[in-house]
């Protein structure tokens, strides 16, 4: 630290403005006794231009202090009302910046350092959002807390490197992480932070983002633990189902997918609507698949993920994994396509999987259904869509990775009184403020019916966890790793509880073997 002024903010008490300098620059950000926050700071120079569908280029540091009090901007997406970016922010195709948060107290040594993937269906969302303000996990947690942007969509990760082999690159959006994460190995002990000690985080497709690079060799030593919240881990795809993603892209754009400088000059809207269109479209056409997603290139990402960690083939790091109770909930409720939820939508699914996969040994009908016996008809589909998509790819991938590394499962049940009479109970994403501790946050809506004050129990014991787990030990005394034959999981709900083989039925009904489209 080179700096500590003293400012005034609006007539609140002055705070400090420490000033780090690093990689990116002298940077200038501000603390207010409990936590010291940088915002807004560059790891790599504009994904513009030329660079659009390259990978991402470390950024140069400027001359003089930078600034570094407000968030960056966001990755271009389409606009969301429901989840606002964070305050003031804006989306522009600049939008490789990433955010640190380090307890103000003096430590003993350096702190472990975690840093977080966000979530949105690899189409929306921001390190910049309410809900990841760093403080309380930085505090409680006694921890580093690094939040990050990439590049979203069609702008991160749409594949034009079989057409444009040398002039483009796969999977930008990974290569926006991985250089993040090379930035945090470089950078982060001068914010106090323990480079040798990094937990990367992330949910739904941060989830899924964090679970390839468990599965990319180039991520080897950036990052020595993992926490995969609710992760699409089998919506991932091979070339030839991205080609066809490129194909829609360039028709929706009106741009020849073979005319790369049209397609470089597109304005970032432009991109923004035309990868909404088939965004859209690829999951109501081929139901179970995401039009958007990384991309099993071969060579940054040589296989499957899900292959490779069901296996035991990924990297040997700590891993805390698992998923909601009630995922599919919020896909109905918002009357999204992304998961397969009525019967007729399901069976085209299962037929496309044994299609594309003959030699998978897959449960017939009557055995999956097995899985779901006494539901009301209306339920099982959500049970189906829940299990295919997050909860049944979740088990394999534990399974696999608990046989090289100590791997903890868990399903998060907990939900207000509200969201419960409302049916949608621990949906998809519920479980994010919880691990934040930013359940303050959510609406007050949710807490209408009550429920405030246990939640908020519930989220200082997943902080807790969480931050324990980053520190270097177990998530918790009481919950012991998942390994054959009690697969012992832990339930996040009003009171934790620890149940063996939680999954027994939905594997009887699944099987072990892997589902998932290539």
């Amino acid at each position: 630290m080179t700096g500590d002024a003293m400012v005034e903010d609006g007539g609140r008490p002055a705070i400090a403005s420490p000033v780090i300098v690093t990689g990116s620059g002298a940077l200038r950000g501000t603390d207010d006794g409990r936590v010291a926050v940088w915002r807004g700071v560059r790891y790599a120079q504009p994904p513009v231009g030329d660079r659009r569908w390259r990978a991402p280029v470390p950024a140069v540091a400027p001359d003089g202090v930078v600034d570094a009090t407000r968030f960056g901007h966001a990755a271009p997406q389409p606009v969301n009302t429901v989840i606002p970016l964070g305050d003031g922010v804006t989306a522009d195709e600049d939008c490789l910046f990433l955010n640190v948060w380090s307890p103000s107290r003096a430590a003993a040594r350096p702190r472990p350092v975690m840093v977080w993937v966000h979530g949105g269906a690899y189409t929306f969302g921001a390190a910049s959002q309410s809900v990841y303000d760093g403080t309380a996990l930085a505090e409680a947690g006694d921890a580093v807390i690094v939040t990050v942007n990439y590049r979203l969509g069609a702008l991160g990760f749409l594949d034009l490197g079989a057409e444009h082999d040398g002039e483009a690159d796969t999977n930008v959006a990974l290569r926006d992480v991985l250089l993040a994460l090379s930035w945090v190995r470089d950078n982060i002990a001068g914010f106090g932070g323990d480079p040798e000690r990094v937990t990367v985080f992330g949910e739904s497709a941060g989830g899924g983002l964090v679970t390839a690079l468990l599965a990319t060799p180039s991520a080897a030593g950036l990052f020595q633990r993992a926490i995969v919240q609710s992760s699409p881990a089998s919506s991932m795809y091979g070339r030839r189902r991205a080609a066809a993603v490129t194909a829609r892209f360039a028709e929706a754009a009106s741009v020849a997918a073979s005319d790369l400088a049209a397609l470089r000059a597109l304005p970032p809207e432009a991109v923004v609507a035309a990868a909404s269109a088939v965004y859209e479209e690829v999951p109501r056409e081929h139901p179970g698949t995401l039009a958007f997603a990384p991309v099993v290139d071969g060579d940054l990402l040589p296989e499957h993920p899900i292959a490779v960690l069901s296996s035991g083939r990924g990297h040997p790091v700590p891993l805390v994994i698992g998923t909601n109770r009630d995922e599919a909930t919020m896909f109905r409720f918002m009357k999204s396509a992304l998961l397969p939820i009525d019967a007729a939508s399901i069976e085209r699914m299962f037929q496309a999987m044994r299609e594309e996969s003959p030699d998978v040994v897959a449960p017939d009908r009557e055995q999956v259904l097995s899985a779901y016996r006494g539901l009301r008809r209306g339920v099982v589909g959500l049970g189906i869509a829940r299990d295919i998509a997050f909860r049944m790819p979740t088990v394999w991938l534990a399974a696999g990775h608990g046989a090289v590394a100590p791997t903890w499962l868990y399903r998060f049940d907990h939900s207000t009184p509200l969201l419960r009479l409302a049916g949608i109970g621990a949906a998809h994403a519920a479980e994010v403020p919880y691990a934040w501790g930013t359940v303050a946050e959510a609406p007050r809506a949710i807490y209408r019916l009550g429920g405030r004050r246990s939640a908020e129990r519930v989220s200082r014991r997943m902080v807790e966890r969480w931050a324990a787990f980053a520190n270097g030990g177990a998530p918790g005394e009481d919950w012991p790793p998942y390994r054959a034959p009690e697969r012992q999981t832990l339930v996040i709900d009003g009171e934790d509880r620890v149940v063996a083989d939680l999954d027994g039925p939905l594997r009887a009904g699944w099987g072990d073997s892997v589902l998932s489209f290539s």
